[in-house]
């Protein structure tokens, strides 16, 4: 049963969300060349403090920190540590907040310096595949609609698509039901309806290859392939007119 929130909790959820789409747009602003997640995790932890919110992944399933800090070949759940950023590294932030007893989560994918056309692309595509996923999001569509929309974009150019990994329902708890393919299953699922909030999140792989592989740490997933990924996501949530970006 997928949960429905009340037109109260998603403004409550819209304030968290908007606030936290701030932090995350301060962390990225301030990733450059000689920066280390470590900082930028500290920096992201601190804002959530003083907004009133709680970091939400810092110790969910045991993991130490309140931003995932995922460079290059990592996908998702990178942990954040001392190595500096360097030039035409891409460093994928996932952020999580627990304000007012509601959760929100978005991540975005940045550059650091000057990278190549190819990593250009790559940033570019996922971006768009999320703005197309977004699309979707309507009470006269179909939770299957979100990853056929997203595939169809994507295939053309050849990358991989996470399929491990998938966006989730969200308000209530760090993840939810439903699961938010990325691809197309040949499934419609089920029908969205006013009160459904989701994360939609594209996690793609430069190489071409789908398949992940998680680190020694039990934590970082990388591509298998070890090419450039990239990750964007939004927490939206479906309405009576429409939707709303909690996230943007």
């Amino acid at each position: 049963m997928l949960d429905k929130k009340t037109e109260k909790e998603i403004e409550i959820l819209r304030e968290g969300g908007q606030i936290l789409g701030n932090i995350l747009r301060t962390v990225a602003s301030e990733a450059k060349v000689g920066k280390t997640g470590t900082e930028l995790n500290k920096l992201a932890e601190d804002m959530i403090i003083k907004a009133g919110g709680m970091p939400s992944f810092k110790n969910y399933h045991g993991f130490p920190a309140g931003l995932c800090v995922s460079v290059n070949q990592t996908v998702v759940h990178g942990i954040p540590n001392d190595i500096p950023f360097q030039e035409g590294d891409l460093i994928g932030f996932d952020i999580g907040m627990k304000y007012k007893g509601l959760y929100t989560d978005t991540a975005i994918t940045v550059p650091i310096g000057k990278i190549d056309e190819k990593s250009k692309q790559l940033l570019e595509v996922t971006k768009k595949a999320l703005e197309i996923g977004l699309a979707k999001v309507s009470s006269d569509n179909y939770i299957g609609d979100i990853g056929k929309a997203i595939e169809e974009y994507i295939k053309p150019f050849g990358y991989g698509i996470v399929e491990d990994l998938c966006g989730h329902g969200v308000g209530k708890a760090v993840h939810e039901e439903p699961a938010i393919l990325n691809y197309d299953t040949g499934q419609k699922g089920e029908k969205m309806f006013p009160g459904l909030v989701i994360a939609i999140e594209p996690m793609i792989i430069m190489g071409g290859s789908p398949k992940v592989v998680t680190a020694a740490d039990n934590w970082s997933v990388n591509s298998k392939d070890n090419s450039l990924t990239a990750h964007f996501e939004h927490t939206i949530a479906v309405t009576k007119t429409g939707q709303i970006i909690i996230t943007k």
